[in-house]
């Protein structure tokens, strides 16, 4: 069988961490290798005297992840122990945290980490609250040095906040006053090993109140200390928010590619959702939420073009999501096969 050096060191990586991914026979096997089923260990056909062109996975090798919250009903009724068992199975290699004990009782934030750890995930971020009204209550405004210590326990080397930065409005000077807040917390995540980002929905990429002209989320990229301060996009919402805010209030055209914005900072851009939709001009958003893999949402592509900026195959991390999914063990399982099934040709 003629072999490929490229994919078998990312393969061999993957089934070194773990001793052996809990692939499923056939097309599991043949999703991590990226062949169809029905090709699984057998030769590539090549046309006479050929070779086939060399491929590689269009992910990059120990960097696959899952935001928890699509498996927070899974967390509640099996526990972790199961939930980080059947994850590893899976292929997944981190995961990030949206409520640590995910309301099933009085396990701690330490034991969390260590069952991660026995499980070989990698806690690579949560989203903690922004602000919250109650003044003891667990967000960055109200509580950031106990914030900042419970990422500390789980080892992250990313804390962040999937809240809006409109605390004091959609004005442009009230995005600069969160901006500010936010530099505050992304220099003390930064003095701890950290980095402090922000997570998107749709409405960041909306026009001031007070400035129709201006993209709310260019604010915060331009107030924001990129020092200090990064972002995780959500690339289902940015791309819902190319239905919805392409066009000003006033009827002037701004269309806008999510893309654009990773490739001319890609430093700003450590971490990615990864999550599917099916255009549908009449929902509100613009698109259905889909399981990985069954939208029109072209990841491969997306994919390649961050991998194709400055230290891409090394800078970024993908977490797959589902707001509300059917199954969220065969949510979780469907979107590794897909993502780990993408590849490419290299020039070999």
């Amino acid at each position: 069988m003629i072999r490929n050096k490229t994919v078998d060191a990312e393969l061999a990586h993957r089934l070194s961490r773990r001793g052996m991914l809990g692939v499923t026979a056939g097309a599991g096997a043949a999703a991590l290798l990226g062949l169809t089923a029905g090709t699984a260990g057998a030769a590539p056909t090549a046309a006479a005297g050929k070779k086939p062109a060399p491929t590689r996975p269009v992910l990059p090798p120990g960097r696959l992840g899952i935001q928890l919250y699509s498996l927070r009903d899974k967390v509640q009724q099996i526990g972790f122990a199961s939930v980080f068992k059947e994850l590893s199975e899976f292929g997944y290699d981190e995961i990030e945290y949206a409520g640590y004990t995910q309301g099933i009782g009085s396990i701690s934030v330490k034991q969390v980490a260590r069952l991660a750890t026995s499980y070989g995930l990698n806690g690579i971020g949560s989203h903690v609250g922004y602000f919250t009204s109650d003044p003891n209550g667990y967000s960055f405004a109200t509580s950031l040095g106990k914030v900042l210590d419970d990422a500390e326990t789980l080892g992250l080397e990313h804390i962040g906040t999937a809240s809006s930065p409109n605390r004091y409005g959609n004005t442009v000077d009230a995005w600069k006053r969160a901006a500010a807040e936010f530099n505050t917390y992304g220099e003390a995540a930064k003095a701890r090993g950290m980095k402090f980002y922000q997570h998107n929905h749709g409405d960041e990429f909306a026009f001031a109140s007070d400035n129709p002209d201006v993209r709310l989320y260019d604010v915060l990229l331009a107030e924001t200390d990129p020092k200090f301060v990064f972002l995780e996009m959500d690339i289902y919402w940015a791309f819902t928010a190319q239905f919805r805010f392409s066009v000003t209030p006033q009827g002037k055209p701004r269309p806008f590619e999510p893309i654009d914005y990773v490739v001319e900072q890609p430093h700003r851009y450590p971490l990615f959702h990864v999550k599917d939709g099916v255009h549908d001009p009449e929902a509100g958003d613009g698109y259905d939420m889909v399981d990985v893999g069954d939208g029109d949402i072209d990841y491969k592509t997306f994919i390649q073009k961050v991998n194709a900026t400055n230290k891409g195959r090394t800078s970024h991390h993908w977490q797959v999501e589902h707001d509300q999914p059917v199954d969220s063990l065969e949510f979780a399982r469907k979107s590794a096969d897909h993502l780990h099934a993408l590849t490419e040709k290299t020039k070999g």
